[in-house]
């Protein structure tokens, strides 16, 4: 990614990222915008990838269910296999304790700073928006922070840095950020670009298309 400083711009993500959305059979919006029109490739092609794609797939096993589930909540996060088990494996650990282990779960997702940043319409996707924050376009609370990670809680104030907003791509941002309406545990200053954490997600809030439920039991085999 070019650096935030003069009239460079920012490059988005690139590569098939729509073939996951297909082969798990479900819009996880990997590629930002585009994945809402007519020209999401899960739309264009409803069916896998690969030359057996469009014949008759056979029922899935539970395992291949529970995996399915997993795969998709991974990918909606866009997280490695090891950082995804480490959420699920702390819920696990905790679920006595928070009672609502599939609240507990989202809630940690939905408050990583890359989320956040996407959740602010700041980004097109959680996949730029975590290579925003790794090269430290953003601060939390006044300090540069670049860690996607990073926890947020109510009252934490995210904005982009003075000289990143030199930089084209916020410059387009600022324009999408017109037309947008942040969840109702964030709030944005659309002029300024700085945003807010007033509440805590929900499970309601994220609408994630997954059995939740089923990650846990895949993990728990």
């Amino acid at each position: 990614m070019p650096s935030a400083q003069g009239k460079k711009s920012i490059n988005i993500m690139r590569g098939p990222k729509e073939k996951i959305s297909r082969r798990l059979g479900s819009k996880l919006f990997l590629k930002g915008d585009r994945s809402l029109g007519p020209k999401s490739a899960i739309v264009r092609k409803p069916y896998p990838p690969g030359l057996q794609g469009k014949r008759r797939r056979r029922p899935l096993s539970e395992y291949g269910r529970e995996l399915r589930e997993k795969q998709k909540l991974r990918h909606w996060y866009n997280l490695q296999e090891k950082q995804f088990k480490n959420y699920v494996d702390d819920t696990l650990r905790q679920r006595k304790k928070v009672g609502d282990a599939s609240g507990y779960l989202i809630q940690k997702l939905e408050s990583r700073l890359d989320n956040v940043v996407y959740k602010l319409g700041l980004a097109t996707s959680r996949n730029q928006s975590r290579q925003l924050v790794n090269h430290g376009h953003f601060l939390v609370n006044g300090k540069k922070i670049n860690i996607p990670s990073c926890q947020l809680v109510k009252g934490d104030k995210i904005n982009v840095r003075p000289k990143s907003l030199k930089n084209n791509f916020f410059k387009i941002i600022s324009v999408r950020l017109k037309n947008y309406e942040p969840p109702v545990w964030l709030e944005i200053d659309k002029k300024n670009m700085e945003g807010k954490v007033i509440g805590q997600p929900s499970i309601e809030d994220a609408a994630v298309p997954v059995e939740i439920t089923s990650v846990f039991e895949f993990y728990t085999k």
